[in-house]
């Protein structure tokens, strides 16, 4: 299935020189994603996996135990995007109250990918919404403390950031500007509960280590995307 651009860019003003900021097509796609062809094969192996999956866990003596190294090893692996030196050892020892074999800021922020999953995943067991708000709660609970607690935890960015460069001018991408961010986000999971197609055309870019995520708070319910659902 072929399909057209995913976006537009935007020429922005950024530190006194024209940025252009991408700004994703909204969602849902159009053409809407048709699982055929090509795709019908791939989304059946996945669901055989998945079922195998689950078939393999009903053999474990305890599913939480195999879970709990599951997530930590998934923290491990994500917080090395940010660069951190930890490894699954030192993050068990860590939470064993022993000394790790790296700095202590590196686990600490491993720890944090843990804990900030865990709220999330509690958060929607208990009925809670994908939002906008529950976003920025585990957001604030991934800088509660380490590198990036004085960045404004549970806040969108304020700021512009981008990918690759030193500068918004000369980098490989450059994400949405701060001002869209908010509401863009709110009609995503809007998106993702309802068949209607939005009229938003951007939504969140990824965040960036040279210039951190964290700007505006949502100034109404709508854009808060507390009943987003």
């Amino acid at each position: 299935m072929k399909r057209g651009e995913t976006g537009s860019y935007e020429v922005t003003t950024v530190g006194g020189e024209q940025v252009r900021t991408f700004l994703p097509m909204p969602l849902p796609p159009v053409p809407p994603l048709a699982l055929d062809g090509v795709l019908q094969p791939l989304l059946e192996a996945a669901v055989l996996a998945v079922g195998r999956l689950d078939g393999v866990s009903t053999l474990l003596p305890d599913k939480s135990l195999f879970l709990y190294a599951y997530v930590r090893k998934e923290a491990v692996l994500s917080s090395q995007i940010e660069g951190t030196q930890s490894s699954l050892s030192d993050l068990l020892l860590f939470e064993l109250d022993e000394a790790p074999g790296v700095p202590l800021d590196d686990v600490v922020e491993v720890s944090n990918y843990v804990a900030a999953l865990d709220h999330g995943l509690t958060r929607l067991r208990e009925g809670f919404p994908l939002s906008n708000r529950l976003i920025r709660e585990i957001h604030g609970v991934l800088l509660s403390r380490g590198r990036g607690s004085g960045k404004d935890p549970g806040e969108f960015r304020r700021s512009q950031n981008w990918i690759g460069g030193s500068r918004p001018g000369n980098a490989g991408f450059v994400p949405p500007p701060q001002t869209v961010v908010p509401e863009c986000t709110a009609r995503r999971w809007s998106a993702s509960c309802t068949p209607r197609a939005m009229t938003c055309r951007c939504c969140c870019g990824p965040g960036s280590r040279t210039c951190s995520s964290k700007p505006s708070t949502p100034s109404s319910t709508a854009t808060d995307g507390s009943a987003a659902c």
